[in-house]
């Protein structure tokens, strides 16, 4: 029986609110103001229009969501700027929660072995960093952790993991440049297993999204791993890049058809002014976020949560 993140709830609410700050003070704290100030008009919801689709949430979620809005505000009768305020909060949230989220991470999970975490994403989008944060935390709640080098394409990918697992004090299984990733899975899920491990977290390949090899390997690792354990691997987590906005989508959809994945860990939100791109996610990939990037330090990141996510985002500025 393991126990997830189990954090401090004050905590993370400060660290979701500094992650939002870009985004709250340029865009979403606007909001209340707006709507306090003027009419339930036309002009009104081509305003809030602007405000979404600048701040990166693209344009058919943005339409979405002032839809769902306006027929809140004509079925419900109001007429106040709180109230619709209110009713807006209430909507994203909504609109946001993913089907069974509760059971998606829950703090107590049980397996009969290593619980293994696959890492996808292309280069550059923080995947490195965001697993050297998860097994952090994981280190700190005393848990037994190892990685799994599996990028063996890009180089000093394994010697970059093996320093932050040095940091971090965890060992790193890899092997050589240019080897079979398939093979590296299978001998850190070995590993794990003779070493009694608690969470296994494997690495992958990042290179361009379009090259289908990449796919085709991602594909075997997560083959390798299942016939190893049929539960396995527990969760699939995609690393998105924040500052990227809707430029990452495209890239995030491949790789869900190749591997189905499970869950996202939106690195560098605090990095971007445009972090509307939170709100577009659930309707464009139907995948939830996990957890989101606050900072550069192995503890800068924190368990999504939608409500207090939405309420971070919308305070008025």
């Amino acid at each position: 029986m393991l126990k997830f993140f189990k954090r401090n709830k004050k905590e993370n609410i400060e660290q979701i609110q500094e992650a939002v700050k870009p985004s709250r003070d340029r865009w979403f704290g606007r909001i209340l103001n707006v709507l306090r100030s003027s009419k339930l008009d036309d002009a009104l919801w081509d305003e809030l229009e602007e405000i979404l689709i600048s701040s990166d949430v693209g344009v058919d979620t943005s339409l979405r969501i002032i839809e769902e809005l306006k027929a809140i505000v004509k079925e419900k009768k109001l007429e106040s700027g709180d109230e619709v305020f209110e009713s807006l909060k209430e909507s994203l949230a909504a609109g946001m929660e993913h089907e069974n989220s509760e059971s998606l991470w829950l703090d107590d999970t049980e397996i009969t072995g290593p619980y293994v975490i696959l890492m996808v994403g292309v280069n550059g989008v923080g995947k490195t960093t965001s697993i050297a944060k998860l097994a952090h935390h994981f280190t700190q709640e005393g848990k037994k952790v190892l990685l799994g080098a599996g990028d063996t394409f890009r180089a000093a990918a394994a010697e970059q993991l093996e320093i932050l697992g040095k940091s971090i004090g965890v060992d790193v299984i890899s092997h050589e440049a240019g080897g079979d990733p398939g093979a590296v899975a299978f001998d850190a899920y070995q590993a794990a297993k003779a070493r009694g491990v608690d969470v296994l977290i494997i690495d992958t390949a990042g290179r361009l999204h379009t090259k289908s090899n990449l796919m085709e390997e991602l594909q075997k690792v997560h083959r390798v791993l299942t016939r190893l354990e049929p539960s396995a691997p527990h969760q699939v987590i995609l690393t998105m890049d924040a500052t990227t906005g809707h430029n990452g989508l495209a890239q995030a959809k491949s790789f869900k058809e190749a591997v189905d994945c499970t869950g996202i860990f939106l690195a560098k939100l605090d990095g971007t002014a445009r972090g509307g791109i939170v709100l577009a996610i659930k309707q464009e990939l139907q995948v939830p976020i996990l957890f989101i990037g606050t900072g550069e330090g192995v503890t800068d990141f924190a368990p999504f949560d939608t409500r207090e996510f939405v309420e971070s985002l919308l305070a008025p500025v």
